[in-house]
This record gives structure tokens, C-alpha cells and sequence, in this order.
């Protein structure tokens, strides 16, 4: 059959067959135009070409229900809808077939959908349009920065994308605004959906929020310590104390909150501590570890008896003998810093204990122990306004430091004498100047920061083994098991022991190990962007800021620059010649709140 004249169409448009050759057919468009294709690239309509256009009339659509065929050609479907088999009525039905509702081409037939099946894509298709005609009100509503209820669906989806949850938003792609978490947490705060308050860095970095769950504890055996004076000192506004010290004669005691008792290995809260592996104390919120109420039932000093797991020991020479570890009972007097601060000398209890933490602290620097004081903030949130204060070294709170390292090494000895298995903490030498280690107890900032880079990094692992920043031969952190989940791993194991029950062995333990350091840089990096956002928020509020900056590098024209009083590091280009150790006077030039950045200027 020959086609020349025929209709066909071609890239979705009517086109005239001219001319053929062995290989190819000429086509004709209504503009003049023509183009030599092959047969399989365009469809054939009708026999007959005509000027046919895309307005179509009424197709009667009830009839192909009462067919029995499941296909038909483009012919019989145009018969049957159109009455009429014409080059216009045919081009229709094709119209039709490549808009697929009805029916859609299966090579050279045509399929007819099941009603059923058309009513569904019917639905689809308007749900569709509404959407599309949502998301347009939207957008005219946002070029205006505002929104409403109706608008909702599409700042979900951008909030979604500012949690790091989903990586694209119909409306920002709409606006031309690549699909970035700082972006759309920039576009939110700008529509007053989220305030500058706002923080999405938790939730950004997976950060499990706090949860509701049942606790239950198991009776156990306990020695009775009520006798001993127990001082748990913390922060005045601290509410979850998981330690505390006490003296009796020459033995030293230090307690730490009985949590292992609560959170069996394994167990349902045994899996919800170590998904979230830490606190994370952050300016705005703490988002926890261990349920809430877990910690107001632990807390040290909550009630009038408090459950702990103590351990005892004397020291001689520094060297830690007579080691007994207990699960116990304790009456408990908490205590802030600041009073403990005001008392350490007159109380003999917290003057007896002082005197411990002084010579222990000198034994540990005599075998390499380096602490840098590199100034640090503590930033919070309060009543819509952000505070930084600088945080304060001070006698009790070195005293207190200092207590929690000699329990951490005292249960590496015990672990080790009785081969429980632990995570120790280690750490390899560093490498420092003469100049640092001749003057370690009163580096200047910018030497701090020098012997910073010298620390080699710190390792968790099964084997004992030196840390040298503390000047142990072996430790383990043991003194925080609401907070910390290794820590307590550490007290779960000494729980088993001290039970009579089978402990974890070294692959356990390691498992345990893997799971914790998957989990932690993720909180790490939660905590610290939060912090400087918060900072960043802080310069804001106070917009006629300026400080003091220490140089501590210098490469070439710039100078990296420490700010003591916001803990914070920034970059400068100097035009003039400027030497590590110099003063700057800075201001703040600008402030980027989303990418947590501060330009700094010299004054």
C-alpha cells in the first residue's frame, strides 16, 4: 500500500508524506518546511493528509466501556469515538492516544484502559493540577514573604530540606533558590516560620530528641555508706549529679550514680543509650541520653538514700592500693561550685579531699600530663536572649576534675588486676617544642595553640595502654553513665562483675566501641554548629560588639587570630607587618547567620 499523501505524524506533529525513497520518506509541515525521515520515526493517522489543528469535537468516551476488545487500531477507535474515520477526527484519537487517559499505543494498536483504571489517573491528574495551582498561589505569596495555612504543604517541604531530611523543595526550585539546608533555613527564618532561635542542627545530623520510656530497676545488694559525709559537687543549676566524694580516714571514696541497675546490656534502654551515645548540651536545649526521668531517678542527692556504685582506695606515694569497689548506698549533700569555692578551706571534708587532688595532679604532671587552657565559653539561651560567659577554672571544680581521673584510673587498675573488659581511653605522646614543655604551666595563648596541634589524637580500645595528656598508664571514663554511653558500658561491666554475672568479652566491647564512634561525630557536629549559630546570634543582638584578639599564626599577610572572650578563631589579611602573640582590636564587619560565619575586622 502506498502512503504517499498520507497523514502522519511526526515528533508529535501533522505532517504529509511527499516522496519516499529505498530508505527514508520525505515529509511536509503545514509551514512549508520538509525533512526526509525513517518509516519507524513517525506514526502513521490517515491515508488522506489534510490541514488538521488540535481542536478537537466531543469524543464519545462512554462506548469504549461497552467494548469487549482490549485493543483496537487507530481506525476502529476513531469509528467508535467519532462516528467518522477522517484525517481530522483520526488525529484527534491520536491526540488522545498520546495523552494516554483512555487508551495508549502498544506498538501498532491501540490498548483500552479498564474504567476503573481511568478513574484512578483522573484522580491523579487533578490532584496534580491542584497542587500545581497551590503551589503557584504559594509562590506568589513567598515573592511577597508571606504565607498562609494553604501554604503550609510547601514550608514543610521546605523545612524538610532545612533538616537535611529531604535535598529538594518544589517552591524553592520554583524561586530559582538551590536546595541548600542553609538556604531553606534562610527562607524560613525570612518568612517568620522559623525565628533566628530556631535550631535545626540536631535534627540536621540525626540527633535522636528526647523519648518517653519505662524504667524499671532490679533489687540488689548493697553495702551501706550512709555514714560517710558524700558531697556532690556540680553547677547551681545542674539538676542530674552522677558523682560524688567522700572521705573515711585515709581511704578515699568516689561514688558514682548507680545507673547499670536500670539499663541492662541489651536491653530496650541499652539500645536507646547507644543510639544516641551522648548528651548534647546544647545553648537552647540538653537533648538527652537516657530518658529524663531515668536521670531524675539516678541523680545523686534526689532523695534521701541514693544508689551508687563506690569505689574506694588509698593512695600512696600516688600509687593507688587497697582498691574496693561496691554497689552501695549513700546519703548525699549537693553542692555548688561557687559555695564549694567559698568553703574548700574551712570544710575539712572538702579541704582533705583538696590537699588529695593537689598531689595527685602534681604525680601526673611529673610523668608528662599537659593541660592546655585555651579559653573556652559557655553559651546560653535565656528568655529570647543569648549569653556567653567565659568559663572559669577554679578550686573545686579542679578538685572535682581531678577525682573523676583517679576513679577512671582506679577502675583501669581493678579491670585490669581482674580482667573485666573495658573501653580504656588512650592517647600516644605528642610532639611539643622545648619552649612548651619548659613553660607548660603558663603558656601564653598563643603557645597553647601551638602545643595543641602537637596532641596526638585520642583512641578508645579494648587493650590498656598510656594516655599521655593525663600521665596515666591506664584509663578508662568511667564517672558519667548518664551521659556518656562507654561510661556506662564501664559500669555495666563492673555491675556484672561485682553480681557474679558473665561480662562482655573484648569483641562485645568492641562491637559496643564501633557503634559509639559511628554515632559521636554526628553529635560532635551538632553541638558545635549549634554553638555557632548561637555566637553568631549573640553578635548580633549585640551589634556594636568589639573585643580583643590574640595572634597565634601567621602566614604571610594573614594572621589566624583567637578571641578569647567568644572562644572563637577567625582569619584576617593584615597590610602591615603583624608577629604571633599581638593584640588586635577587633569589630565585627559581618554576619552570615545560616553558614555560622563572622567577618571580623580590625579596628
Amino acid at each position: 500500500m502506498s502512503i504517499i499523501g498520507a497523514l502522519v505524524a511526526y515528533k508529535g506533529k501533522p505532517a504529509k508524506i511527499v516522496a519516499s525513497t529505498t530508505h527514508k520518506y520525505e515529509v511536509s509541515f503545514s509551514d512549508g518546511s520538509s525533512q526526509k525521515v525513517r518509516e519507524k520515526d513517525f506514526r502513521y493517522i490517515h491515508p488522506e493528509y489534510s490541514n488538521v489543528t488540535d481542536q478537537c469535537s466531543k469524543a464519545d468516551i462512554s462506548i469504549l466501556n461497552d467494548l469487549q476488545e482490549d485493543s483496537l487500531s487507530l481506525q476502529e477507535i476513531t469509528e467508535w469515538i467519532f462516528d467518522d474515520f477522517t484525517s481530522q477526527n483520526a488525529w484527534c484519537a491520536y491526540l488522545m492516544s498520546e495523552d494516554g487517559l483512555y487508551f495508549y499505543w502498544a506498538k501498532d494498536v491501540l490498548m483500552l484502559r479498564p474504567i476503573e483504571q481511568v478513574k484512578i489517573i483522573q484522580k491523579q491528574r487533578n490532584e496534580k493540577a491542584l497542587a500545581a495551582e497551590s503551589l503557584e498561589r504559594c509562590i506568589i505569596n513567598l515573592n511577597n514573604n508571606i504565607f498562609d495555612n494553604d501554604d503550609i504543604v510547601w514550608i514543610n517541604e521546605i523545612e524538610q530540606v532545612a533538616l537535611n531530611q529531604s535535598k529538594h523543595s518544589k517552591a524553592m526550585s520554583t524561586l530559582s533558590i538551590e536546595n541548600t539546608s542553609e538556604n531553606a533555613h534562610e527562607l524560613l527564618v525570612k518568612l517568620k516560620y522559623w525565628s533566628e532561635f530556631t535550631n535545626p542542627y540536631p535534627q540536621r545530623h540525626k540527633v535522636y530528641l528526647d523519648e518517653e520510656v519505662k524504667v524499671e530497676s532490679k533489687e540488689l545488694s548493697r553495702k551501706d555508706l550512709t555514714h560517710l559525709t558524700s558531697l556532690a559537687i556540680d553547677n547551681s543549676d545542674s539538676s542530674d549529679a552522677d558523682d560524688a566524694i567522700s572521705i573515711d580516714g585515709d581511704k578515699l571514696w568516689i561514688h558514682i550514680a548507680d545507673v547499670a541497675s536500670y539499663v541492662e546490656i541489651d536491653s530496650e534502654l541499652d539500645i536507646f543509650a547507644q543510639k544516641r551515645a551522648s548528651n548534647l548540651y546544647l545553648p537552647d536545649q540538653i537533648l538527652h541520653m537516657l530518658p529524663p526521668e531515668l536521670s531524675s531517678v539516678c541523680s545523686l542527692g534526689s532523695s534521701e538514700i541514693s544508689y551508687a556504685i563506690s569505689i574506694g582506695l588509698r593512695l600512696d606515694s600516688s600509687e593507688i592500693n587497697d582498691i574496693e569497689i561496691h554497689l552501695s548506698k549513700i546519703k548525699v549533700t549537693n553542692m555548688s561550685y561557687e559555695h564549694a569555692d567559698r568553703v574548700i578551706n574551712e570544710n575539712e571534708v572538702l579541704s582533705e579531699l583538696n590537699d588529695i587532688a593537689i598531689s595527685h595532679k602534681a604525680f601526673r604532671r611529673d610523668n608528662g600530663a599537659i593541660k592546655l587552657n585555651l579559653p573556652n565559653v559557655d553559651v546560653k539561651v535565656k528568655d529570647q536572649k543569648v549569653f556567653i560567659r567565659p568559663q572559669v577554672d577554679s578550686a573545686s571544680r579542679e578538685l572535682v576534675a581531678e577525682m573523676m581521673v583517679i576513679a577512671g584510673r582506679t577502675i583501669a587498675q581493678f579491670a585490669i588486676e581482674n580482667n573485666i573488659s573495658l573501653p580504656y581511653l588512650t592517647q600516644e605522646a605528642g610532639s611539643f617544642s622545648e619552649e612548651v614543655i619548659d613553660n607548660i604551666q603558663k603558656l601564653t595563648i598563643a603557645k597553647a595553640f601551638e602545643a595543641s596541634r602537637g596532641f596526638k589524637r585520642s583512641k578508645i580500645t579494648v587493650k590498656p595502654s598510656i594516655h599521655s595528656g593525663l600521665g596515666l598508664s591506664a584509663y578508662t571514663r568511667a564517672t558519667s553513665p548518664m551521659r556518656r554511653y562507654l561510661d556506662l558500658l564501664v559500669q555495666q561491666q563492673l555491675v556484672r562483675f561485682l553480681s557474679n554475672q558473665p561480662t562482655l568479652d573484648d569483641n562485645a566491647v568492641k562491637d559496643r566501641i564501633k557503634v559509639i564512634n559511628s554515632s559521636m561525630p554526628k553529635v560532635n557536629k551538632a553541638s558545635r554548629q549549634s554553638i555557632e549559630h548561637f555566637k553568631c546570634l549573640y553578635l548580633k543582638q549585640n551589634n556594636t560588639w568589639e573585643g580583643k584578639g590574640v595572634v597565634v599564626e601567621v602566614n604571610g599577610e594573614k594572621a589566624l587570630i583567637n578571641i578569647p572572650s567568644l572562644a572563637m578563631m577567625t582569619q584576617i589579611k593584615f597590610k602591615s607587618k603583624i608577629n604571633i602573640e599581638d593584640k588586635v582590636n577587633l569589630k565585627v564587619g559581618s554576619i552570615n547567620l545560616f553558614e555560622r560565619s563572622v567577618n571580623f575586622k580590625p579596628l
